[in-house]
């Protein structure tokens, strides 16, 4: 929570980072221990137990709160909680519950100024979408930001029942099996595009970290002058370009842009793997003046990480492409042109 825009005095506040906290202030290893949760500002007290497990999950407690079922026996002020803490089914049960919990709190956070994905009902496809995933991935799990790359494919399907606006329609028109199918059809997407960005997800998630060091170098090659800029000010392309591998650059552009872009990404081969890195140094390089008029650290994160492009249509991202496929017939086939 402190790493949390470091610069920004807003997110130091104590009251500020208690909202964003939810965190496990101790792990109980033996029976008896007790650790607390706190959540939204309210701390949750549990006990281990080796005798029994009560089969119940914290996120019905944490999102209900008072108005929750607790079992026969349990007060609210100390919930017994039973973990065979060497037992690695109940190490994978309280993966599972954690992993139900932040699903639960990235939905809102989705794309949060567009009406269509604030429905409950639609709220609950992405859900179940992402918690279906998860258990059929354990390697990785349910990642942050993996959220967001369900929504192109749920605005694709569904337009084909809509004629109006996609963002403002509301689902509750539609039939049942309609929303079925819609639901089905971006799961199934959204599953084939991981399946080869997987290693984007997994621990460590080592294929952001190899793709940001080759956006390092590559931007390197093609314009010096923009890499020495962030080195003599210290800027570290983790810092910026994480998010753009994490969340393919969804963060960074309109949800219009980004199916125009994930179409040239489906036609091309490992466009999601390879040809995004072409796109992303093009992305990078097209905010040259931009990057260069910034004299200070914390005014070159605030332009990378908020960049105007919330006016762009077909027509810039068709430059940006055009751009991409550039850099990549004269890098991709020679990479020891962008190695130093």
């Amino acid at each position: 929570i402190p790493r949390t825009n470091p610069l920004i005095p807003l997110f130091q506040q104590p009251l500020v980072q208690e909202i964003f906290e939810c965190q496990c202030e101790s792990v109980c290893r033996y029976p008896g221990d007790r650790f607390t949760l706190t959540f939204q500002g309210r701390i949750l007290s549990f006990r281990c137990s080796s005798n029994h497990l009560y089969r119940r999950s914290l996120k019905e407690f944490y999102l209900f709160g008072p108005s929750a079922t607790l079992p026969v026996g349990m007060s609210r002020e100390l919930m017994t909680w039973s973990l065979h803490s060497l037992s690695s089914s109940s190490q994978n049960m309280w993966k599972r519950m954690w992993r139900t919990l932040q699903i639960h709190i990235d939905i809102p956070r989705t794309n949060p100024l567009i009406p269509l994905f604030q429905q409950p009902l639609v709220q609950e496809i992405f859900e179940r979408i992402l918690f279906i995933w998860a258990i059929r991935h354990p390697a990785s799990g349910y990642v942050q930001g993996i959220n967001d790359l369900v929504t192109p494919f749920f605005v694709v399907f569904l337009s084909e029942y809509v004629e109006e606006d996609v963002e403002n329609f509301d689902v509750t028109n539609l039939s049942q099996d309609m929303l079925r199918s819609i639901e089905a059809d971006s799961f199934w997407c959204m599953s084939k595009l991981l399946d080869g960005i997987q290693d984007n997800y997994t621990f460590a998630q080592p294929g952001i970290q190899k793709k940001v060091k080759a956006l390092e170098e590559l931007v390197s090659r093609i314009d010096e002058q923009v890499h020495n800029h962030f080195r003599r000010y210290e800027v570290e392309y983790l810092q910026f370009a994480f998010r753009w591998m994490n969340n393919l650059l969804m963060r960074e552009l309109p949800l219009r842009c980004t199916i125009r872009l994930w179409d040239t990404y489906q036609s091309e081969p490992e466009g999601f793997s390879h040809f995004h890195l072409y796109v992303c140094a093009a992305f990078l390089i097209k905010w040259r003046k931009e990057i260069l008029d910034e004299e200070d650290f914390q005014g070159l994160l605030m332009l990378l990480q908020n960049l105007p492009t919330i006016h762009w249509g077909n027509e810039e991202i068709g430059l940006l492409l055009a751009e991409a496929y550039r850099l990549k017939y004269m890098f991709a086939d020679a990479p020891n042109h962008y190695r130093r």
